[in-house]
């Protein structure tokens, strides 16, 4: 049995290796798959088709590559099927949308070396704060599941990991400088240590430094700085090891490109909400205007209300700061001679905001100062002319602060030559505290602080004004087991799992919540304003902690078949569990504690996955149909205006597609891979958007004929929103000699806006215009690299000139978009039930980037 765990541990080593996410989940899998001995585990080109029971794929570092210098490892993965990303802009620091099989990313467990980077508080991904592509060994995608130590409130669909590089056991040096369009600058080092001790022990140090200018105004910058580094001590004989790994990251970049989504003839493209989105190539570039903002230090007329001029509050001067790290821990020791233990310790820190601005009032709103009816009132002569009439422009981003620590521990026990069995203990704790302080800006409307909450201003009683204000603990513990059996001389592969999450959401709201949609007035925790203000409306909900517990049993089960000749067939089962956020949650505080609904069900999935396979070291193929049923499926709407996410439960939703890949090498020289997808979903029920009013019934409202009847969205039978129906592409790389080419093309289908699958409407309900079709338009993606090797000119085959074209036709495409139950008022075809809301803001796909690096390695 010895030389079976040899054959284990040692593959936690090896750069091409499929890795899960925890150690503990790379041990207990690379201890069956690495006997059954039926994968070509080098892949092809980067691209590795894993032998296990549920539909995963792999890219290695030797893909990731190829792309971008420095580009997000969520653009990399677009090539997956299944998987849809779109990047607001080439280089991959601006953010961007992810969807896996129609699973929004808040559903979806983004992990590094199995540490969750999903927000503790939302589940929000953010595309443009991950790791530097060089320093990631390989990503991991999971359509569908998760593993069963998974530490993850969101995972009701599927996972993506990364795991950073181990470092090498030889000194070097790495360094690149990249040049590109909107005036792109990267430059990027890396250290190996080797071997530095008596002991094997040896680390690895990178930084990077990104700057560039936004590729759709004359405005902002792009503005990016990281650090990783790691250390790695090897125990023994048997592939032991303990390593800490570190990671920062900074981001100083604005928004940009977001445009309302309407094609109205009369109006022209561009940010502001009276604009429309471009038609034309040439539409999408708009300059961002200097002007002078109104604030404290703008002179008042004394005895006149004075009034912001408008500077400052556009969307594209808002900055999206953030200062992100963790400290990482993994181990593996073997315990005995079929006994081995994992723990995978962790600490998390962000400091984020998304920027904003807000009118602020220097009197008072119904006698009192603070934050209400969604406006700072200070009860203080701010600009100094002697009167409290006016009102100035001030900052007020939404605040984020995250300390989280976690561990990861797994306990495998060989009791055959055949079975093993794992037990895990999983914990995450995070503290998660968001406020909404305002600050001030400059006369050029820049902020004097991008975080407001360095210096906040305080009102006449001397409280910090803000916008929110409260606490969360979001607190995980998981207890686990997974047993894994080989049958029919190893060529059937067993895999049965549970899973027990026992989740707590202890939250602190020191506001009054005054709608179920997140507006709140606020004047601080403990402040004896909040009696005043109770007492005047006794109908609002206060300043108050709840404490929310959600405990479920998760079971999987998974078999592979290997039929011989590199062909196997899998099949999977697994339960999928997304808690309510803390958005949910806290907009659920507009009711009463002991209502319904002020204690939110979670969503649950139920996922099945069967698939065939073809492995070897020329092909790498798989098939595999799907299929996915959601309870109590939660929809969710973002305001850009509020600043707030809107809940909707869509009930029971089913869903089900078909995910294909293969590629293939049929000579050293040349290599091509072809993916695609499609899926199909169905909301099963009408969805209930509220009850009708007496205004809505006098003002014959669709649908509601007496007050308190229940007001339907017609959304039966319709698919969900956001998700394209199909998507496919293929991928081709020639190495000629010295010179490497490569070709990505991929084409996503339309993406429905709403829930109700209609068009965008504009006007009134007496008459409707049609501004926006019901979906957006497909559109094809298409990125060329080239690399010129230097092992000709003396040098080694890793020093190299990088050419890359991101979008080489320019398309036009609509990108990051959000999406919802319906339109304001619009509730079915035809029904309209008052004036239809507002057109959303969508992103301007990244358009033609071209960029050129040059890579030295020795």
């Amino acid at each position: 049995m010895k030389a079976r765990y040899l054959l284990a541990a040692s593959a936690l080593g090896l750069a091409t290796t499929a890795h899960a996410q925890s150690t503990g989940s790379i041990d207990f899998e690379e201890n069956v798959i690495v006997v059954s001995g039926g994968i070509n585990r080098n892949g092809v080109e980067g691209i590795v088709v894993p032998d296990t029971s549920k539909a995963r794929q792999v890219l290695t570092n030797e893909q990731l590559g190829r792309n971008n210098p420095g580009q997000t490892v969520l653009d990399s993965i677009n090539i997956v099927p299944g998987v849809n990303f779109t990047n607001n802009d080439a280089y991959g620091s601006g953010g961007g949308q992810l969807t896996i099989r129609g699973f929004s990313s808040d559903r979806v467990s983004l992990t590094v070396d199995g540490i969750p980077l999903n927000d503790s508080g939302n589940y929000a991904i953010y595309s443009n704060q991950q790791m530097d592509p060089e320093v990631i060994e390989q990503v991991n995608v999971n359509l569908g599941s998760t593993d069963v130590d998974s530490p993850t409130a969101s995972a009701s669909g599927s996972t993506v990991n990364y795991r950073m590089r181990t470092p090498g056991e030889e000194a070097g040096v790495v360094a690149s400088a990249s040049v590109g369009d909107y005036n792109y600058r990267r430059f990027f080092g890396m250290i190996d240590t080797g071997a530095m001790t008596p002991f094997d022990t040896r680390g690895f140090v990178a930084v990077s430094k990104t700057k560039y200018d936004n590729p759709f105004n004359n405005y902002g910058t792009n503005d990016k700085f990281q650090l990783n580094a790691k250390i790695w001590q090897p125990i023994g004989n048997e592939g032991d090891f303990i390593s800490i790994s570190g990671h920062y990251n900074e981001n100083r970049n604005n928004f940009f490109g977001s445009l309302p989504l309407r094609l109205d003839a009369n109006r022209v493209a561009g940010p502001n909400s009276s604009n429309r989105f471009p038609i034309t190539r040439d539409e999408r570039f708009y300059d961002v205007p200097a002007c002078e903002v109104n604030t404290f230090d703008t002179p008042g007329i004394p005895g006149e209300a004075d009034k912001p001029n408008g500077c400052g509050t556009q969307f594209d001067r808002r900055y999206n700061p953030s200062n992100t790290g963790n400290i990482r821990g993994a181990s593996l020791f073997h315990l005995s001679d079929n006994i081995t233990l994992s723990i995978d310790p962790s600490y998390q820190y962000v400091k984020a905001n998304g920027g904003g601005t807000v009118t602020a009032r220097e009197g008072l709103s119904r006698g009192l100062s603070g934050f209400i009816g969604g406006s700072p009132y200070f009860g203080m002569d701010l600009n100094g002319d002697g009167d409290l009439l006016d009102e100035v422009t001030l900052l007020a981003p939404s605040q984020t602060q995250t300390h989280r620590f976690g561990v990861i521990s797994n306990l495998r026990w060989d009791f055959s030559e055949t079975q093993s069995v794992r037990l895990a203990y999983t914990f995450d704790h995070a503290r998660h505290r968001q406020t909404g302080e305002v600050g001030l800006l400059l006369p050029n409307g820049e902020p004097l602080d991008v975080f407001a909450s360095n210096v906040p201003l305080l009102d006449v009683t001397g409280a910090p004004l803000q916008k929110r204000d409260r606490l969360s603990y979001a607190i995980l513990h998981q207890v686990s087991g997974e047993y894994r059996g080989s049958f029919m001389n190893e060529a059937l592969q067993v895999n049965a799992g549970l899973r027990a999450p026992f989740f707590t959401r202890d939250l602190q709201n020191n506001c009054f919540t005054t709608s179920d949609s997140g507006f709140v007035d606020c004047f601080g925790a403990g402040d004896p304003r909040n009696a005043e203000y109770a007492a005047a409306n006794p109908t609002v909900q206060g300043p108050q902690e709840r404490l929310l517990k959600y405990n479920k049993v998760l079971p999987s089960f998974g078999a592979t078949y290997d039929f011989g000749n590199n062909m196997s067939a899998f099949v999977n089962y697994s339960k999928g569990l997304q808690v309510p956020g803390t958005d949910a949650l806290y907009n659920s505080f507009f009711f009463a504690a002991d209502t319904a609904s002020a204690q939110p069900e979670p969503e649950t999935t139920d996922n099945i996955d069967l698939g065939v396979r073809y492995t070897s070291s020329m092909i790498q193929a798989q098939l595999v149909g799907w299929y996915t049923k959601y309870t109590n499926r939660l929809a969710s709407a973002y305001d850009p205006d509020t600043d707030r996410n809107v809940y909707r439960n869509l009930g029971v939703v089913d869903k089900y597609g078909i995910d294909g890949s293969i590629a293939f090498q049929p000579i050293p020289q040349f290599m091509i891979y072809a993916f695609g997808s499609y899926m199909k979903s169905e909301i099963k029920d009408d969805v209930q958007s509220g009850a009708c009013s007496t205004a809505q019934v006098t003002g014959g409202v669709y649908g509601c004929t007496t007050q308190g009847q229940p007001l339907f969205v017609a959304t039966a039978g319709n698919r969900e929103s956001g998700a394209p129906e199909y998507s496919y592409g293929v991928q081709a790389r020639a190495f000629l000699g010295p010179v490497d080419f490569g070709a990505t093309a991929k084409r996503t289908g339309g993406r429905y806006l709403y829930d109700t699958n209609l068009p965008m409407y504009g006007g009134t309900a007496a008459a409707p215009v049609e501004i926006y079709g019901a979906q957006t338009p497909a559109f094809w993606l298409v990125n060329l690299d080239a690399r010129v090797k230097m092992d000709w000119a003396g040098l080694n085959d890793r020093t190299f000139l990088q050419f890359n074209i991101y979008n080489v036709f320019d398309q036009l495409y609509v990108g990051s978009v959000p999406t919802g139950l319906n339109q304001g008022n619009v509730i079915g075809a035809g029904q309209i039930g008052g004036t239809p809301g507002s057109a959303p803001f969508a992103q301007i796909g990244a358009p033609r980037t071209f960029s050129a690096t040059i890579n030295v390695a020795f």
